[in-house]
């Protein structure tokens, strides 16, 4: 699999209309595939493909690209570089990028499409682009910025999941479309980019980041997508006369296009009522729909303002207002140190469901709207998606910034930039800060408890119930409170009940790992073990000099661990955390072996003696040793029955002077002791 590239795309998550036609279907299959399998082996040591079948599908994929002249950004035949900006250049637009002029009615929208047909579709909520291809190949990407001049950023959008870099039309083409960061993708990524709290509220704030980073590899990182929705320009194509035509045409290059129907006015009425019914479905952020006239001409001929083109309009929706008893405010820590205010307030239904709670964004807002516990208050659902404040009715006031930080008990300090206040907590040592610690813990190869995301650390955290690590193994203190906050339940209560409890026996290079030492991975945890007999103590004791004789540990990593344990409250909250758990007995009786500790394998081929390679990897590591996905010269052994293959692993270690052994082999390593 060393045609590895970290796209992640997975389309089959995204909610829109994509091209049909068996080839694309196909090469889509194929890279969502090919990417997963390279993630799963690379990033997760788990084999879900071998190599015969990644290298068939592979061939497919390359096949394909070829017989149809396109070739889209995430696939793996692509070798993705990276080349970090000082700062995007600008570029003036060929022609302006006017706004949409909007409406609430559909009377109006009946009466604006007269006896016209026209294209209904999503008005997606990210930032427009424009896209200019010359020759087949993209040759720039500027963003909208102020409709007149926008930022270039052409290697950024190379990284986009979905936009085909190779196009099967060798004249110029101009098409714009909105790049998105999906719902799904916006949840995960929101729980694993440090400071993003205090930086992205919404899915349309994060693209934004991302589409403009000056390094692409961060963009490549974020799962953003591009939707046409309008062709610019294509030298020499007769489109008869139809938009339709057109995006159809773009479908057959290989681009996504927005999610759209045809429609006119005696129709559109249950048509819009139709995409209404899907917001909540919906993946992708939208604010609206857009209509636009499918007769090019007709749209030409009417021209535009000084604000709007005449041929296409926006429609927002209608907002559900609903009065409701504001019950409190919660004062929510991040881990930016934030300290995000959240109305709680009695349930009511909005556009189907129920809601109880509205982020109130900062201080200020706060204070403009007077919030007051027990005041009426006006809420709604932004986009028909996100639960705010409309107004206040009564305007008390009588809510005041908190006096000590809910997380840590410190006293937050009140921050004001451009005329907003915010409220922070000071303190470094604040446990919500360290949110990816608490994570780690949690992990699947450190204690493994199911059920408790970052998210929900998080929340847990804030409300004051987390504060060490053996905290959460005392989380059955706060059972009622857990039961009633939204999401929970007695069901997923008690199935994080039961996670803890299974968590709460574990073995000691799993212990070792959750403590986030610098640099100690659980492949080193299990070194660390073997070496000292799973003898804890023994190991807190270890002074540097000793560390370094250990295979696999240098001197870096032996600083890291004497230090960690060298610290009194770092000890302290270890032996809190021991109180809590039972470490699985493990007595040395010949499992580690010198011929393998600290040792590095490379796995490749199909397996005969053992089930899988992930088995393999449990000797090697259980014995001492270590395993990577990629040959180096740290590598000691590649393990390949096939020695005399031509892969590419094969011809590294031969060029590299590593040897080669089958698993025949590594099992005489095995059984053979000094």
């Amino acid at each position: 699999m060393d045609n590895y590239d970290d796209g992640n795309a997975d389309y089959t998550s995204i909610n829109t209309a994509m091209p049909e036609t068996a080839p694309f279907k196909r090469m889509r299959e194929l890279i969502a595939l090919l990417n997963k399998a390279s993630e799963a082996y690379y990033k997760k040591n788990i084999e879900i493909m071998d190599n015969y079948e990644y290298d068939r599908l592979y061939d497919e994929l390359l096949m394909l690209e070829k017989k149809s002249g396109i070739v889209l950004s995430a696939s793996p035949t692509q070798k993705v570089g990276y080349e970090v900006l000082e700062s995007l250049p600008k570029k003036e637009h060929d022609t302006p990028m006017l706004s949409l002029n909007k409406t609430k009615s559909v009377e109006d929208l009946k009466g604006w499409l007269g006896s016209e047909k026209a294209l209904l579709s999503w008005k997606l909520d990210g930032l427009t682009i424009v896209l200019n291809y010359d020759g087949g190949i993209l040759k720039n990407a500027v963003t909208r910025g102020n409709g007149i001049v926008g930022e270039v950023i052409t290697d950024n959008a190379r990284n986009f999941k979905n936009i085909p870099v190779k196009i099967d039309f060798n004249k110029e083409l101009i098409l714009r479309g909105e790049a998105v960061i999906s719902y799904s993708d916006f949840d995960r990524i929101n729980e694993q980019i440090p400071d993003l709290d205090a930086k992205y509220k919404n899915p349309r704030n994060l693209c934004s980041g991302s589409v403009r980073q000056l390094n692409p590899e961060i963009t490549a990182s974020r799962s953003v997508y591009f939707y046409a929705f309008t062709l610019v320009s294509a030298q020499g194509v007769d489109f008869k006369n139809s938009i339709d035509v057109q995006m159809q045409w773009l479908k057959d290059r290989g681009f996504d296009t927005v999610e759209y129907i045809m429609t006119e006015a005696k129709s559109i009425e249950t048509d819009i009522k139709n995409f209404e019914n899907r917001i909540e479905k919906n993946n992708l952020p939208s604010d609206g729909l857009v209509l636009i006239y499918d007769d090019i001409e007709y749209g030409k001929s009417l021209g535009s303002t000084s604000k709007f083109p005449r041929n296409s309009i926006a429609f927002k929706w209608s907002d559900e207002l609903k009065e409701t008893k504001l019950l409190d405010i919660e004062w929510s820590p991040s881990r930016t140190g934030l300290i995000n205010p959240i109305a709680i307030f009695e349930p009511v239904e909005l556009e189907g469901t129920t809601v109880s709670r509205a982020s109130v964004h900062n201080l200020s807002m706060v204070e403009g709207l007077k919030l007051g516990k027990g005041d009426i208050i006006s809420v709604y659902k932004a986009n028909m998606i996100i639960p705010q404040i409309a107004k206040n009715l009564t305007g008390s006031g009588s809510i005041k910034p908190p006096d000590l930080c809910p997380a840590c008990g410190h006293k937050p300090k009140i921050k004001q930039e451009a005329d907003v206040k915010t409220v922070h907590c000071t303190n470094k040592e604040c446990p919500i800060r360290h949110i990816k610690g608490f994570a780690l813990l949690a992990g699947r190869d450190a204690l493994n408890i199911d059920g408790l995301s970052e998210k929900t650390l998080e929340k847990f955290i804030s409300l004051g119930f987390i504060k060490e690590a053996s905290d959460i193994f005392k989380l059955s203190r706060h059972k009622d409170e857990i039961v009633a906050m939204e999401g929970f339940g007695e069901k997923s209560y008690e199935n994080l009940e039961a996670a803890i409890q299974k968590a709460s026996h574990t073995t000691l290079p799993r212990l070792l790992y959750s403590l986030g030492i610098t640099g100690i991975g659980l492949s080193n945890a299990k070194i660390l073990s073997s070496h000292f007999d799973f003898d804890l103590e023994r190991i807190k004791n270890a002074k540097k000099e000793e560390l370094t004789e250990i295979d696999g540990i240098g001197s870096v990593l032996a600083s890291a661990i004497e230090e960690y344990f060298s610290n009194s409250e770092n000890i302290l909250r270890l032996d809190r955390l021991l109180s809590c758990i039972e470490i699985e007995k493990v007595q040395k009786s010949g499992t580690y072996n010198e011929n393998i500790a600290g040792k590095t394998f490379v796995i490749t081929g199909k397996t005969q003696k053992f089930e899988n390679r992930k088995k393999l990897q449990e000797i090697i590591e259980n014995s001492g040793g270590k395993v990577s996905s990629s040959v180096s010269a740290s590598t000691a052994y590649l393990i390949n029955n096939d020695i005399s293959s031509t892969s590419s692993k094969n011809k590294k270690a031969v060029e590299l002077g590593v040897s080669i052994i089958t698993e025949e082999e590594f099992l005489n390593l095995l059984n053979t002791r000094r």
